[in-house]
């Protein structure tokens, strides 16, 4: 038996093998992918660092979005569905007083369509107010499509039009900016131009102003508004400026006649110094009467008046 188990000792137990790794290793891994492809290479950062830089731009053409707004209380949210400011969702507290403004107020949403109605506790709807006065309605205004600045001038010339484009320096109240929107859109303005920053913005206050007229007379952002004004000058496109000391009065100025950007300035303190040294002329508005100064919807609609007088 010892014998027995010292012939079985000397055999070879069963082998381990490779599991096909030793054949797999040798078929190799393919071709080489491009330097573009491979983690870590010089030219592969390059490239995304390249797709970075045209996203940006794609994202600077395009104007950019403001953030969504929230309309306030009984009163202005009725306000607001009067005039036809966009909205996404109007918000009822549960267990609301019934009166007469809620009653409009749903019937309004529902008129319009597209409005999503949404009951929610009084302690939600605080939250979303941060405390604010809502009286159980709150209106969502969705984000607003600004334009780019460039997109002004091509829809002129789609339309066989010299453009008519207002932009505004430190105007800062959205209710000068929705009637510099309307009076724009009354006399044939290709659109309105305000800065990124410090400036007022496409609001629920700055739609009801424009009275409708908004929603078809379009609204860019420029990042820096002085580089815009340079773009335009670029495309043949005079700048305009209005300031009480111009050295030209607006009766007299012949470039009204062809391309033009008006610049308004804010009341107090008007053009700022880079962008009234960017114009290519600054008109003053004769005012007889001696006011020192007119608000911005003010001094826009006059000029906006003489140029389609003009072109009429």
């Amino acid at each position: 038996m010892a014998a027995n188990n010292r012939r079985m000792s000397g055999k070879k137990g069963a082998q381990v093998g490779s599991g096909g790794q030793r054949r797999r290793g040798l078929e190799g891994k393919g071709p080489t992918p491009p330097a573009e492809m491979r983690k870590g290479h010089a030219k592969q950062r390059a490239a995304q660092a390249k797709a970075r830089r045209a996203q940006g731009r794609t994202t600077q053409r395009r104007g950019g979005r403001s953030a969504s707004e929230l309309v306030v209380g009984r009163n202005p949210v009725v306000e607001a569905l009067r005039e036809g400011v966009p909205a996404s969702t109007l918000y009822v507290q549960q267990f609301i007083d019934n009166d007469e403004r809620v009653r409009e107020a749903l019937q309004l949403a529902a008129e319009r369509g597209g409005i999503n109605l949404m009951e929610a506790p009084r302690p939600e709807l605080d939250r979303m107010t941060n405390g604010l006065n809502h009286q159980g309605l709150v209106l969502q205004v969705p984000p607003y499509e600004y334009a780019h600045p460039e997109d002004l001038v091509a829809a002129a010339h789609d339309e066989g039009q010299d453009p008519l484009i207002v932009a505004l320096d430190g105007v800062t109240d959205p209710r000068n900016l929705g009637a510099v929107v309307r009076s724009v859109s009354a006399f044939g303005g290709h659109g309105v131009v305000v800065p990124e920053r410090r400036a007022a913005g496409m609001t629920a206050g700055a739609w009801k102003t424009s009275a409708g007229t908004a929603a078809r007379t379009p609204v860019a952002r420029a990042t820096n508004l002085t580089r815009a004004l340079d773009a335009y000058k670029k495309a043949g496109v005079v700048v305009v400026g209005l300031a009480a000391d111009g050295e030209a009065e607006l009766g007299d100025l012949e470039a009204l006649d062809g391309p033009v950007v008006i610049v308004v300035g804010s009341e107090g303190k008007g053009l700022s110094r880079l962008v009234g040294e960017t114009c290519d002329v600054r008109v003053r508005i004769p005012m007889p009467g001696g006011a020192e100064s007119l608000n911005a919807g003010v001094a826009a609609g006059i000029v906006l008046y003489e140029v389609a007088r003009r072109r009429s």
